[in-house]
């Protein structure tokens, strides 16, 4: 077998824009000013001491805490309490389990930001065709805007929980989200989302003033366990919800877009990493602490398994624990929407400049980048709208864009990783077979949850039993299916691409070259036949998770 060694020339330390690779927009090049400090673009000095390597990760702070915090929005919220006070505690398990989902999915878009200069949905576009681009896009874009729409609901909930009009305040939300994206400062929109991050801390003093048994939290928190009695369809609905989330689609084209518009290179990768690592841990506490406090608050007493939504939530707060408590909740649940729609929007915005070559960056002001401001701004403006119409079912659609997530999730990661051990987009920065290991796991579980939500929606009456034998039989025939291919590859001949010897001592200077440089990407049999099927998996669960929504609203109608 013949091997290529993968090599590129080091860039020199001379202007920025002289090795700015495959970048889209010549705004993503140039020294890095954080919310908490500044780099220089060509700043090559060594980081020898902590003091320098404190300062280097406080200007690099931001992408990890803002994708993360975002995550845990007005969804979120409604998600997660809901768990509590329907179910207690039981399903708090869920969240750690989802720290590797987490840490892995996030890590590889940071890299690929980093490495490639280019958003996620060009890459899909350019390297899978036309029809997955088109495919991805236009799930980001329903689902983005559905989740703003929720975002909005968040806000008005907790606005009328204080008692504010619902009217002024989204309009006085609206303008505050859209004004401080469009003043052509990355670091004064930074330094606002940082002051939302540190906003979602809200929660802490709420837990200690209700203090739900600590002892309980951690038993299910480590051993997982369904709700005793509990139909299985709903709680798989609602694992399904907590999954779609946590980890959501916008997350990835978000993350990867935005550590490309704060202009962080590979150097700085570890960095980015341990920026993730603090927004992991405080929406994975956030999370919990949102479940454990319904589950105190709500358990034995009447409302226990009626979830209304989560202004319900705080009027029920108060009713127990006093007014103070309820109403650092809602001002938590303001926050987390108001951060919430500001990344999903801006997601939005950076996938379309990205696929159409508009300028598409928070470095330029709004009359030097209109179709990026434009698709931002618009998203916020109809979301709002929406929710001050008469009529809409907002805790219908909260719950359906949860779970609508989880089920989409799979084929968002399924390209993320094949992107991810593309060796002429990565190069010296391709997944470790152990990263790959991680990420198929989490695709398998995915999709099985998705199977069980679906067996559960066509047999309310199915057993555990049958669904462990529904699953045995699905993994026989997808290992079945991957001897197949793997032979019949063998039997015609196929002969795959050369082993490519990787030289990672080049990872901090390594960039991928401009796109239309690249070689058509090499997909092999075994690929096609999982992207199909992963086309037949997206519209079958689509379908049914539609169908389970509508037996619920009738079922409680």
């Amino acid at each position: 077998m013949s091997n290529t060694v993968l090599k590129q020339v080091p860039p020199s330390p001379a202007p920025a824009h002289s090795h700015a690779g495959a970048v889209l927009d010549d705004a993503h090049v140039g020294d890095i000013h954080g919310a908490f400090g500044s780099i220089g673009a060509n700043d090559h000095a060594p980081r020898r001491t902590w003091w320098a390597k404190f300062k280097t990760l406080l200007a690099i702070l931001g992408p990890g805490l803002i994708v993360m915090v975002g995550d845990n929005d007005a969804g979120a919220f409604g998600t997660y309490t809901q768990a509590g006070q329907n179910y207690g505690t039981t399903l708090l398990w869920t969240l750690l389990m989802l720290i590797p989902v987490l840490y892995i999915n996030q890590e590889m878009v940071l890299r690929l930001g980093a490495v490639t200069g280019v958003g996620h949905a060009r890459l899909i576009f350019e390297r899978f065709g036309k029809f997955w681009g088109a495919f991805s896009v236009i799930d980001l874009f329903v689902l983005n805007a559905l989740t703003i729409v929720t975002e909005f609901i968040g806000i008005s909930l907790g606005l009328d929980y204080l008692g504010v009009s619902k009217l002024w305040g989204l309009v006085a939300a609206a303008i505050i989200i859209m004004g401080v994206a469009t003043t052509g400062n990355f670091r004064r929109f930074e330094r606002f989302a940082m002051l939302l991050v540190f906003g979602s801390l809200l929660l802490v003093p709420v837990v200690l003033m209700i203090h739900p048994p600590v002892g309980q939290m951690a038993h299910d928190l480590l051993i997982p366990g369904l709700p005793p009695g509990s139909k299985l369809s709903e709680v798989m609905l609602l694992i399904i919800a907590i999954v779609g989330t946590t980890v959501a689609p916008w997350q990835l084209f978000f993350q990867q877009s935005y550590v490309i518009d704060k202009r962080i290179t590979p150097r700085f990768i570890k960095y980015e990493r341990i920026d993730l690592w603090l927004g992991i841990v405080i929406v994975i506490v956030g999370a919990a602490a949102m479940m454990a406090f319904c589950a105190q608050t709500f358990g034995g007493r009447p409302e226990f398994g009626n979830f209304v939504d989560a202004g319900a939530v705080a009027h029920g707060i108060e009713k127990y624990y006093g007014r103070l408590p309820g109403v650092l909740f809602a001002l938590a649940l303001i926050d987390a929407s108001i951060i919430g729609a500001s990344a999903v929007s801006l997601s939005s915005a950076y996938a379309l400049g990205d696929i159409l070559s508009l300028k598409h960056s928070l470095h330029r002001k709004a009359g030097d980048a209109k179709g990026f401001y434009a698709v931002y701004c618009g998203l916020i403006a109809i979301a709002a709208a929406l929710v001050l119409t008469p009529g809409v079912s907002l805790g219908l659609l909260t719950n359906m864009v949860q779970t609508l997530a989880g089920v989409l999730l799979p084929g968002a990661t399924v390209f993320l990783l094949l992107l991810c051990n593309d060796k002429q987009v990565l190069g010296p920065w391709v997944n470790s077979r152990l990263v790959n290991y991680g990420a198929g796991a989490i695709v398998a579980a995915l999709v099985m949850m998705s199977i069980i939500l679906t067996a559960s929606v066509l047999f309310p009456s199915i057993s555990g039993t049958q669904i462990v034998w529904i699953l045995v039989s699905g993994s026989l025939l997808t290992a079945a299916s991957a001897i197949g291919v793997k032979w019949l590859e063998k039997r015609r001949g196929v002969v795959h691409a050369p082993h490519t010897v990787i030289d990672r001592s080049l990872r901090d200077t390594w960039r991928m070259p401009p796109i239309e440089q690249l070689q058509p990407a090499q997909i092999s049999l075994l690929n096609r036949l999982w992207m199909a099927a992963l086309r037949g998996y997206l519209i079958i669960a689509a379908l049914m998770l539609m169908f389970k929504m509508f037996q619920l609203v009738f079922g409680a109608g």
